[in-house]
């Protein structure tokens, strides 16, 4: 069966092939939906809608600026320097500027009007047609379909390697994982609602634990200790104190008074009426410019005004750690980066993606 066709044409549209098996717009969706990764971002994104409707409702108008600086942002970050490329993407992607407006000023009221409320309960394979190519214009734009796209893409690439062979026992454990997920559907039920059918169900569940299987091997005891001590200076730990100000002098004129007139940071951001936290930064986070200033830095010292995005910050350096293999964050980078690399070998081999990605 070829899915549920609630949508526009859109939905057919192709995202990637491997082999001869061609998966659309809607097999990612599907497969997403199978993982349970589908209802979390449709739940965000009725939220959106709720957002944007209630503030049509009181009549309120959104910050331009704001919308415009996204959507320049967005252009900037695809490399999208004229209004004819940015029409030429969008029409790759059967969407036009009045969709790309249209999104950013969702997301302008999505963050501005987030006070906790939930959007309305409405079933994804239930809703309207509209409301779904909607939806699917949103997965576009925000990346997430392609997002999703990638993590299917793992699984069948894995599949397509034929690296892996899970047997019956745990390809039921991945069924018996739906189960749980869908209550109190049965799998027919559910299948019914997909427009799916149970050999449907059997293969996604086989694509399932062979990925399992792979990322198990890839995450092996002794590639995690090879990578930590690849990663050593990367994810190098900085516990830092930040001071945000609002132009160069003001970085400059602070700095001289922690310098040379040996006032603490505190003290500084008391006087000048400047916010001023803590937090922890991991080399491969900070700018690629900034990174050497902060390995050089003796603990204690205040680094040069750094300048980001119109944003101006002075920065000491309280302490510096090299990366604990047990730190759960060291453990999560370094699980990424293994991977990233081991799937994405076998999508460079096995993927070709139908829609250009940026």
């Amino acid at each position: 069966m070829a899915g549920s066709s609630l949508g526009g044409t859109e939905y057919h549209r192709p995202i990637i092939t491997v082999g001869s098996d061609t998966y659309t717009a809607q097999d990612i969706i599907d497969a997403a939906h199978f993982r349970g990764e589908l209802p979390p971002v449709w739940r965000e994104f009725l939220r959106t809608i709720a957002c944007e409707k209630r503030a049509d409702e009181e009549g309120r108008e959104p910050d331009e600026a704001a919308v415009g600086t996204a959507m320049q942002t967005f252009r900037y970050d695809h490399d999208l320097i004229t209004a004819e490329e940015t029409e030429r993407w969008l029409a790759g992607r059967d969407l036009t500027l009045s969709d790309f407006g249209a999104y950013f000023t969702r997301r302008y009221w999505g963050e501005a009007l987030r006070d906790g409320r939930n959007g309305e309960e409405i079933d994804f394979f239930a809703a309207p047609p509209e409301l779904r190519d909607l939806f699917l214009a949103e997965l576009m734009l925000s990346g997430e379909l392609v997002r999703m796209a990638a993590r299917f893409g793992w699984r069948v690439a894995t599949v397509a390697a034929d690296a892996t062979h899970a047997d019956e026992n745990k390809i039921e454990v991945e069924l018996e994982a739906l189960v749980e997920r869908i209550k109190p559907l049965t799998v027919t039920e559910w299948c019914q609602k997909v427009d799916r059918d149970e050999a449907w169900i059997k293969k996604m569940s086989r694509f399932e634990a062979n990925y399992r299987l792979a990322c198990e091997s890839a995450l092996s005891p002794q590639a995690r200790k090879r990578e930590v001590g690849t990663l050593r200076l990367e994810l190098t730990m900085f516990e830092l104190e930040i001071l945000e100000v609002d132009s160069l002098d003001a970085a400059r004129e602070a700095l001289f008074c922690v310098r040379e007139d040996g006032m603490s940071m505190e003290e500084v951001a008391t006087e000048g009426r400047y916010p001023l936290r803590r937090e922890q930064r991991v080399l491969e986070d900070i700018a690629p410019e900034w990174q050497q200033q902060f390995l050089s830095v003796t603990p204690g010292r205040v680094l040069e005004p750094m300048e980001s995005e119109g944003a101006h910050r002075l920065c000491r350096v309280l302490a510096k750690h090299e990366p604990d293999p047990d730190d759960p964050a060291v453990q999560r980078r370094v699980e990424k980066r293994l991977l990233d690399r081991h799937f994405g070998d076998a999508m460079n081999q096995h993927v070709r993606w139908e829609l250009t990605i940026d």
